[in-house]
């Protein structure tokens, strides 16, 4: 949607004496090029018969919808860019008058021109139309500006033989009973018809401004501007019934406009406003200061059109002429108002702003201003309370003052910084609610709590509620100390405002609603949930009657007291200058409302309420990459991966940016409906076959519009036809059965593979076993055991062959398995390293280290892979050495492998291959190349990477430390 500008305008009131008085303002929105019209200048405006407003500019024209401007120009068919006039007829043709005199109408989405019309061939001889009309059958009249009658039948463009008779304009409007006008006013240089000499012309209206003949009389006859006056013409009388040198207007009147009782009148330097003037009302309003107005256009929802030379085109929504405005263009200090109410005595109203400005108006709305708080930084007037005769108790930022509304003086009751609320109890006792302290005038104070105060509401000359940002408070004169009240509800609540009414207290929240109390306990909540315009709370007015005002962040909210139910919201789509609320002030039937943007007041039961639904219509469609016009049936061949859209519009100058619309594809208009805020309907990859498209609409406050529904035909190409998908069907189940048939081979060619590669791994657990357990470790250990025995050390002797009777158990169980856990893993490990202890007399220490993540799954790795290791560093690192060695086994998670390194002390790698005999050299390389080769035959089972790598940590840069490092990565099986 374009961003509409607002733009709060105003003008003076000019009495035929020299006295003025300020005007009500009028809410003017405003469309330029930046908005999608054409050209900033606007020569004419028209509304169609379906309800779009037309423009004519020098670059062609715009047709607008209320959200959008389409604009079309010669390359979209129109005869010249300059259009300089533009006229309606009853067939819902809009016709162009455009600089070269070339007929052409907008009919049925397409521009009719000579290019595709024969009808429209015509020889204009440079001189354009100005005038058009209407007679029976739907022939059309023009008259152009060399004085000659063209007529348009619709089958061809000529000259009209009344012209050649000597017939004109006069001609033409004399035989209005034939030739209907298609614009309301003209301009001619003098009234008198040299061919109708019985015609009385008088320059005095025969009629009183408020008789109801004159208007009836008005509406029904041609208009006629001559300079700055107005005449009513028929045939037999042409009368003046507006004269602008009486009420100010010395320049020619350009263009004029009746709206119900209301005159606007067009100049090339203002525009005005009569209100009332056919009710005898002599009440001016000028306004568009230095604006060239072109023409003025009312439209059939009652808004108010003005084109203008160079500054586009100004909307005065019908609405806002039911409301009254006021800010700092028509009056007040500044647009922010903080406070409202209003001194009956006296019949003054009371604005209170900010730089300590009290604003007054009286019944002449005359405003006046004074200046209350003078002091620097913030002093706003934040709270006017009536007191007493015709004192008026002012809050501002920084202290209490009294306000005669009758002497207009003013005077300091006291001064107290950050004043947020003033109350007066039923006796006349004054409380003021100020930053962190409570003051009961005159009489005492609260003062340095721990909170800050933001409102007070009297119950009694003695007793009274305090609202603060921690919850809510009573207290009385006598104790004169704050005490929580509304029991765990209302603690830690922040609190706006309170109300007492009629027993029961209101609180106003920062942002939780409403809360109702009675007898210190909660009995109503009132929320977004039960439709309060916003949990935000600002201030709370009761009118007296029954109806309390809640001023939010997002509008009014108006409550029923008595039923504890929200009856209405009051927002700026209702008219509203700003849905940011100060304040609200009733005055019977008068609502003054308070925002951040000004003061706007009106009759509070009598807001217009547009319950029309919208005019829905269809704008074009899209298919895979091209756009087709509106059309009530569409029927394409189907195009792969393409999507179809529908772009449909509604005609609403109101609020178009409101409008919701619904969508059908089912066909059945009572059920699957969709709501969108979109006006494009997309439906990508529509499949061939026939749907119904249904498409309704509403605007703000209005029901559902009558559904527009348009068939739409996706044809099927020739592979999607039953016979073609029935051969592709027997393709594909033949396809199907070749493919099964291979994927049956493969998995048995797999099975055949995994069966030799379990017989391989079967024979390298086998090779691994006979390595693993040297065969030396076998007979040095019963070695061991009969030196033992020699040596009299039976029990140990027993117990080392227990140990390695365990062990060889333990291996032979491993030996079986494909996976075993890591706990069993460093058991077995930790077991064959006590024995190697007592076989190498204790000539080494082991350590390991484990890493905690492994301590959070249970670790699965293949068995006896580990152990060879061990053993080649003990037998060739550790064992050669005449000192106490020492082995490091670590364990650690990489990724998803299991990384373990065996870190020895020993003489290294190197030196221990060179001292090597040819015996071991061959046992040592067998292991090491069955470890290699597991770990491949892993790899090719489940896709692991393993690793061996065995480092010489002297030749590797470990400094001067000896010994060698192996580190091997090991497919593993983790489980939680």
């Amino acid at each position: 949607m374009p961003l509409n500008r607002f733009i709060m305008l105003w003008g003076l009131v000019f009495f035929c004496t020299v006295t003025t008085s300020l005007a009500q303002g009028l809410m003017i929105r405003n469309y330029n090029v930046k908005d999608g019209l054409a050209n900033a200048t606007v020569y004419a405006a028209v509304q169609d018969k379906d309800g779009f407003i037309w423009f004519a500019t020098p670059t062609g024209v715009s047709k607008f919808d209320g959200k959008r401007f389409r604009n079309y120009a010669k390359k979209d068919g129109l005869t010249d860019n300059e259009v300089v006039k533009l006229a309606a007829d009853s067939k819902g043709r809009v016709w162009f008058f455009t600089l070269n005199g070339k007929p052409s109408f907008y009919e049925k989405s397409v521009i009719h021109s000579e290019d595709n019309d024969s009808s429209l061939l015509f020889n204009s001889r440079s001189h354009y139309m100005q005038y058009a009309f209407e007679g029976q059958g739907g022939y059309i009249w023009f008259l152009n500006t060399n004085n000659r009658i063209v007529q348009y039948n619709g089958k061809q463009t000529i000259y009209d033989k009344l012209g050649a008779s000597g017939a004109d304009l006069y001609f033409l409007m004399r035989n209005d009973s034939i030739f209907h006008p298609l614009q309301a006013s003209f301009h001619l240089e003098t009234l008198r018809d040299p061919n109708n000499s019985l015609q009385q012309i008088s320059s005095v209206c025969p009629y009183p401004l408020d008789d109801p003949t004159l208007r009836t009389r008005v509406n029904e006859n041609a208009v006629v501007i001559m300079r700055n006056t107005l005449y009513s013409y028929t045939s037999k009388e042409a009368f003046c019934f507006f004269n602008g040198a009486e009420w100010g207007i010395k320049d020619d009147i350009s263009h004029m406009c009746i709206d119900n009782d209301n005159l606007w009148i067009g100049t090339q330097r203002a525009l005005y406003f009569l209100k009332g003037y056919f009710r005898g009302e002599r009440r001016i309003i000028r306004l568009l200061d230095n604006h060239f107005i072109t023409s003025l256009l009312k439209d059939r929802d009652g808004n108010i059109w003005i084109t203008t030379f160079g500054d586009g085109v100004y909307n005065i929504p019908y609405k806002n002429f039911y409301f009254s405005y006021l800010d700092n263009t028509n009056g007040l200090y500044s647009h922010s108002i903080f406070s409202i109410s209003k001194d009956k005595k006296n019949d003054l109203l009371l604005i209170g702003q900010n730089a300590g400005i009290l604003n007054t108006m009286d019944v002449d709305n005359q405003i006046r201003q004074y200046t209350l708080d003078t002091t620097s930084g913030r002093n706003s007037v934040l709270s006017i309370t009536p007191h007493t005769n015709d004192n008026v108790l002012i809050g501002t930022d920084n202290g209490l003052y009294n306000f005669n509304a009758l002497t207009r003086k003013t005077s300091l009751l006291k001064a107290v910084k950050m004043l947020k609320d003033v109350d007066v109890s039923p006796g006349g006792k004054i409380r003021i609610a100020a930053k962190n302290q409570v003051i009961a005038l005159d009489d005492y104070a609260i003062s340095d709590l721990d909170m800050l105060v933001t409102s007070i509401a009297s119950i009694s000359d003695s007793t009274y509620y305090v609202g603060t940002n921690m919850g809510l408070y009573f207290c009385t004169d006598k104790q004169r100390t704050l005490v929580p009240a509304g029991a765990d509800t209302m603690r830690k609540v922040s609190i706006k405002d309170l109300k007492w009414i009629d027993g029961s207290l209101w609180v106003g929240t920062s942002d939780q609603g409403i809360y109702v109390m009675q007898h210190d306990s909660v009995v109503k909540h009132l929320s977004t949930a039960n439709d309060l315009a916003s949990d935000i709370c600002q201030q709370l007015y009761y009118d007296g009657v029954g109806r309390l005002y809640v001023a939010t962040n997002h509008g009014v909210s108006v409550v029923d007291v008595k039923t504890r139910r929200i009856t209405r919201n009051i927002t700026s789509s209702d008219g509203l200058m700003s849905d940011d609320i100060r304040g609200v002030y009733a005055d019977h039937d008068i609502l003054y409302i308070a925002t951040s943007n000004g003061l706007c007041y009106f009759n509070a039961d009598h807001i217009p309420v547009d319950t029309i639904p919208p005019v829905i219509y269809l704008n074009n469609i899209r298919y895979g990459d091209s756009t087709f016009l509106s059309s009530q049936r569409f029927v394409h061949l189907y195009k792969r991966k393409a999507s179809f859209e529908a772009e449909f519009g509604t005609i609403v100058f109101d609020l178009p940016e409101l409008v919701e619309y619904q969508y059908n594809f089912s066909g059945d208009s009572t059920n699957g409906w969709v709501t969108t805020m979109s006006n494009i309907i997309p439906f990508p990859d529509l499949q061939p076959g026939n749907y119904t498209l249904m498409v309704r609409a509403r605007k703000y406050k209005s029901d559902w519009s009558k559904a527009l529904s348009m068939e739409v035909n996706i044809l099927p190409r020739w592979y999607q036809q039953w016979w073609a998908r029935g051969i592709l069907l027997l393709a594909a189940l033949l396809l199907v059965g070749v493919g099964l048939r291979y994927i049956i081979r493969r998995i048995k060619q797999a099975e055949k593979r995994k069966t030799e590669y379990n017989r391989r791994i079967a024979e390298l657990e086998a090779k691994a076993l006979t390595n693993q357990m040297n065969p030396h470790f076998i007979f040095n250990s019963l070695n061991s055991v009969q030196h033992l025995i020699l040596e009299k050390e039976e029990k140990q002797a027993l117990n080392f062959l227990a140990d390695f009777a365990t062990l060889m158990r333990q291996m032979l169980n491993n030996s079986r398995k494909s996976y075993i856990s890591l706990e069993e893993e460093i058991a077995f490990l930790t077991r064959y390293l006590e024995l190697e202890k007592i076989r190498f007399a204790h000539s080494f220490t082991y350590h390991f280290i484990m890493e905690d993540a492994l301590k959070e799954y249970t670790i699965y790795i293949p068995p006896m892979i580990i152990q060879p290791i061990v053993e080649n560093a003990i037998k060739h690192g550790l064992a050669p050495k005449n000192i106490s060695g020492y082995l490091e086994i670590r364990l650690e998670m990489v990724d998803d492998l299991l990384y373990c390194s065996v870190d020895d002390d020993g003489i290294g790698w190197d030196k221990s291959n060179s001292i090597k005999s040819s015996r071991l050299i061959k046992h040592e390389s067998t292991a090491l190349s069955v470890i290699k080769e597991r770990l491949q035959i892993i790899k090719s089972f489940n896709g692991s990477v393993g690793k061996l790598e065995i480092i010489d940590k002297f030749k590797s840069g470990f400094g001067n430390k000896e010994g060698t490092l192996v580190e091997i990565l090991i497919p593993i099986v983790k489980m939680l």
